[in-house]
């Protein structure tokens, strides 16, 4: 396609809005009064299209790379999507779109009028929160503000976002299970493993431009930072779905100076882009009826907005990013690597996934799942789990046995699950988590359920606190043999070795 052609399809773009306009009963504003609202006046708007152009048209063809995956998913049986968006649009968007992006942002309607129709809600909500992005890059890209009063202007756009209740997504981070514990979830990323790697380096860009915008000490630097990000993102689309990210990009990770500075901001950009994911799943899905699908996007919708579903703290949220390793979300946005980074999990993995397999930080999926497997068991036979596992290939071992099934006999192995899990319970910070979380301490009360009865005090151990030391006793004194043993000098349990 040549760019001549590429402009007469803008053109078509601008006409096809304004036949939709004139023509569509079933818009935003028919449906339960809803509106769009622009921009926040302030004297930063434009800074960042003015100084960093070619990156700002970048988010031009991401609005369209959007609005025709959920079109195409809304429209098209499975079996002509696939190679609709897999082979045709991620041609067109890799190949034209991309390489000469428009010069100002589309209307997702005009490219998405089916889609438009069926939620104009999720519409309109993802467009107020586009807003809030280009927002927060202005105030970045002013070299007139200083950091108070870049401090100043954020919690005022914030604000500005907040004020459309209908509209807004939540400021506390939301959790994994609703992005991926759901029965539609991660049907679009097996289905669309291209357009999906494309989609998550869309929403690397998106956040991890912030990083050079705050870690840059001069313009120029701060230019430079820009550049070589626009250049790791083309990175990514070198040899699709391979050198794409392989998780979901999360803000704390790809972006954490960004995150520290403005959390309830940052949070608002994770809960937009899972919800991304979570639409496209939910119209890829053939669990969800196809006259179901409004209620269970809406229902989705609801739930992103809300403060009270599925909440993490803040702590726990920036904890969970950078256990999930950058390096499997497309790598740094500043301090770029030499080469591209190393994923360490399967490409589209979940995070229960990772959970039962036990995969490292440093290795490869298959040896990381075998060097945790292999870290608590004293011999290598008990490498890989057994007919009598505790915990099958498949099921989560912090969840409950099915019903009517018995808990695992007490010679039980543990698996590469169970494995990880003692891991991470010997960290101090864990165990603080798990005694003072009423939540957690719940979720670790249902595990010990489901271990066997003589493992049970051994779980329990590793997250009590040591116990207090006792005064050496003077060496004059005549050692007299308790009658019970003190707590710091009872035998380990069931042969475990005492720990330190």
């Amino acid at each position: 396609m040549t760019q001549a052609t590429v402009r007469r399809t803008r053109r078509r773009w601008g006409l096809g809005w304004a036949i939709l306009l004139a023509t569509m009963p079933a818009t935003a504003a028919a449906q339960g009064g809803l509106f769009e609202q622009f921009y926040l006046s302030a004297s930063h708007n434009w800074a960042f299209r003015r100084t960093y152009p070619d990156a700002d048209r970048l988010f031009n063809a991401f609005d369209y790379g959007h609005a025709i995956l959920y079109e195409l998913l809304w429209r098209l049986p499975l079996e002509r999507a696939r190679p609709a968006l897999e082979d045709q649009q991620y041609r067109f968007l890799t190949t034209q779109l991309l390489r000469h992006p428009p010069a100002l942002p589309l209307e997702e309607a005009a490219i998405a009028p089916e889609y438009t129709k069926l939620v104009p809600e999720a519409k309109l909500a993802f467009e107020w929160a586009h807003v809030l992005h280009r927002q927060a890059y202005d105030i970045l890209a002013d070299e007139r503000l200083s950091a108070e009063e870049k401090n100043r202007a954020m919690a005022e756009v914030l604000r500005y976002y907040r004020s459309r209740q209908d509209l807004a997504l939540s400021t506390r981070p939301k959790s994994m299970e609703l992005m991926e514990g759901q029965p539609y979830s991660v049907a679009f990323r097996r289905a669309f493993p291209k357009f999906n790697g494309l989609i998550w380096a869309y929403h690397w860009l998106q956040v991890g431009l912030y990083e050079p915008l705050m870690q840059g000490r001069t313009p120029a630097e701060r230019a430079r930072g820009v550049q070589e990000a626009v250049a790791r993102f083309w990175q990514m689309l070198g040899d699709p779905p391979r050198s794409m990210p392989y998780l979901m990009p999360m803000t704390p990770a790809v972006a954490p100076t960004f995150t520290a500075r403005y959390p309830e901001v940052a949070a608002v950009f994770d809960n937009l882009h899972s919800l991304h994911d979570v639409i496209s799943d939910i119209l890829v899905s053939d669990r969800v009826p196809r006259e179901r699908k409004r209620d269970e996007i809406l229902r989705a919708l609801r739930r992103y907005r809300d403060d009270t579903t599925a909440v993490m703290d803040v702590a726990s949220w920036r904890q969970m990013a950078e256990a999930m390793g950058i390096h499997n979300m497309g790598g740094p946005a500043w301090g770029l690597l030499p080469k591209p980074p190393r994923p360490t999990v399967p490409l589209g993995a979940t995070m229960a996934e990772i959970h039962r397999g036990g995969h490292g930080h440093d290795q490869p999926p298959s040896q990381a799942a075998d060097s945790v497997a292999r870290a608590d068991r004293p011999t290598s036979s008990h490498a890989h789990p057994t007919p009598g596992d505790s915990a099958a290939p498949g099921r989560d071992p912090l969840q409950a046995p099915p019903t009517g099934q018995a808990p695992p006999p007490a010679t039980t192995r543990d698996t590469a699950a169970a494995a990880l899990l003692r891991r991470l319970v010997r960290d101090p910070l864990v165990q603080q988590q798990l005694r003072a979380d009423p939540t957690l301490r719940g979720a670790w009360d249902t595990f010990l359920r489901t271990r066997p009865e003589a493992e049970r005090a051994s779980w329990e151990e590793a997250i009590m606190p040591p116990p207090a030391r006792r005064p050496t006793a003077p060496a004059q004194r005549p050692a007299r043999p308790p009658t019970r043993p003190a707590p710091a000098d009872r035998p380990p349990h069931h042969g475990h070795p005492p720990t330190s």
